[in-house]
């Protein structure tokens, strides 16, 4: 039988072994919600970068430009990182550069995975049916904040761990702790969330609207693959 692990924050990446297992990188609040959404309203792909120059640098290319750090939009960028932006139909096949505090450093810490997609809670039911498919093991790779473990992005790992249960046996306590985190949280994530650090983070900002939205399940039916450096659906 296949096996499935979490890692709880992209500084633990030096424990797992990636070339030998689909990965799938979740930033619940907000980034992979972010993507998944995107994708799902017509842009033709997403190029992540870790480093904030980098990024920008791809305007010149044509590319529209996402920038967040610390929570709020990088001045000099198009786009921040609420999932809210990203239904605008001026994007529609339109590509974009893709950079924020966590999720994209987890994609760059994942490099040379067998396979990375993109998950969220908006396309959980799309990720789950496409890794039940396939015949690799998995590997959740949680954004988490700034190396610190987060409750938002191992709750994803749970609910993958719950749905997948039949057909996957956890590597280790990591999957098994997710999966009663999610089984605790799952009737009510905003109200089980509320006193989490990101939340707070995030109402202090006066962003409410995008934690109800990142919260919701099976929204899209799409699952981003990144492909020669770009993801796409």
């Amino acid at each position: 039988m296949k096996t499935i692990d979490v890692c709880l924050s992209p500084d633990l990446m030096h424990l797992y072994r990636v070339d030998d297992r689909k990965v799938v990188i979740v930033d619940i609040l907000r980034a992979t919600s972010c993507m998944v959404t995107a994708l799902a309203h017509g842009v033709a792909a997403i190029k992540p970068f870790a480093k904030l120059d980098d990024c920008l640098a791809m305007k010149a290319e044509g590319y529209y430009t996402a920038g967040e750090r610390n929570g709020e939009k990088v001045d000099g960028f198009d786009f921040g990182n609420s999932p809210f932006e990203y239904m605008d139909p001026k994007l529609k096949g339109e590509r974009i550069a893709f950079t924020t505090t966590n999720g994209t450093q987890a994609i760059a810490r994942s490099e040379g995975a067998k396979e990375i997609i993109i998950g969220s809670f908006l396309n959980l039911s799309s990720v789950t049916h496409y890794l039940k498919e396939g015949s690799d093991n998995v590997l959740v790779v949680c954004a988490a904040w700034k190396g610190k473990v987060n409750l938002e992005d191992t709750l994803f790992a749970g609910a993958l761990v719950e749905l997948m249960k039949e057909s996957i046996e956890p590597d280790c306590d990591a999957p098994l702790a997710a999966q009663r985190l999610y089984n605790l949280a799952r009737y009510d994530m905003v109200d089980f969330l509320k006193d989490s650090s990101h939340v707070k983070r995030l109402n202090r900002l006066n962003i409410h609207k995008d934690i109800q939205f990142c919260l919701t399940p099976d929204q899209y039916d799409v699952v981003p693959r990144l492909i020669n450096g770009s993801l796409i659906i």
